[in-house]
């Protein structure tokens, strides 16, 4: 996969004292972070509230009580458009309709930019090759979606977030259906994309997660911890949420989290 364009605008993503109910169950429980320029992962059990509080960073859910800021600018001030430019959002399981090409899925990114009647520039042309190329999905432009498989679709689904060129990214299970060399190269480009731009990912695989800048972990709906990669107290405390499931330590420099078997 290709290198990211750089993204030049930098942007802070704040959330104060979230608090999300569906239906008659808490989700999120006073839920407060920030999160900067750089690759934050999301981890913590089932049921935890993670993809919930993606969707309640993109503005994409009612909140009982609490605020979301984008480059300190309550996001609920933001009309949809600003709200499209400025946050790109994945979610779990991404919607595919029609039969659409690869390359007409990524173009769709563009319409937080052109609007519906908008006719694309040869920047836009410029920025779905961009997001195409670093995703690898590049050879099968021409190809309707349908033909794809899950791992194929996904890798269009994030080039399509990132044709947006928003300074946030909110990517919920990027790496889904995914192969390990491609996991990979998709958590070199979130590194990659977090230089220059706020990038808040959920992973299940505690392993990629560690390879991020920063790690929150959720725990029923509440903030359990939220530090660099490599805080000592944080990996104490993600043993500890994990049951004692799982071991973390070091190897070739790197933070490796395995199986306590």
């Amino acid at each position: 996969m290709a290198a990211a364009p750089p993204e030049p605008a930098v942007m802070k993503l704040q959330a104060h004292d979230l608090h999300v109910r569906l239906g008659d169950r808490p989700v999120l429980r006073g839920v407060s972070c920030t999160f900067d320029t750089g690759w934050t992962a999301v981890v913590g059990p089932n049921g935890a509230g993670k993809s919930t509080l993606l969707r309640a960073l993109a503005g994409l859910l009612a909140l009982q009580r609490g605020d979301v800021h984008v480059d300190g600018r309550a996001l609920r001030t933001l009309t949809s458009r600003g709200r499209a430019t400025r946050i790109a959002w994945l979610a779990q399981l991404g919607e595919i309709t029609g039969e659409l090409s690869a390359r007409e899925t990524v173009a769709l990114g563009r319409l937080a930019h052109l609007g519906l009647f908008g006719a694309p520039t040869a920047a836009d042309d410029d920025a779905v090759e961009e997001a195409m190329d670093c995703t690898g999905c590049a050879e099968w432009a021409e190809l309707p979606l349908s033909v794809l498989s899950g791992g194929e679709r996904q890798r269009v689904l994030l080039a399509r977030a990132l044709a947006i060129q928003a300074p946030v990214l909110l990517l919920d299970e990027p790496t889904t259906h995914l192969d390990p060399p491609h996991q990979v190269a998709i958590a070199r480009l979130l590194r990659h994309l977090g230089a220059t731009r706020t990038v808040v990912s959920v992973l299940h695989d505690l392993q990629l997660a560690l390879q991020a800048d920063r790690v929150l972990l959720l725990c029923a709906g509440e903030a359990r911890a939220h530090a660099v990669a490599d805080d000592p107290e944080l990996h104490a405390v993600l043993t500890s949420t994990f049951k004692d499931a799982i071991r973390i330590g070091r190897f070739n420099d790197r933070i490796v989290a395995i199986p306590d078997l």
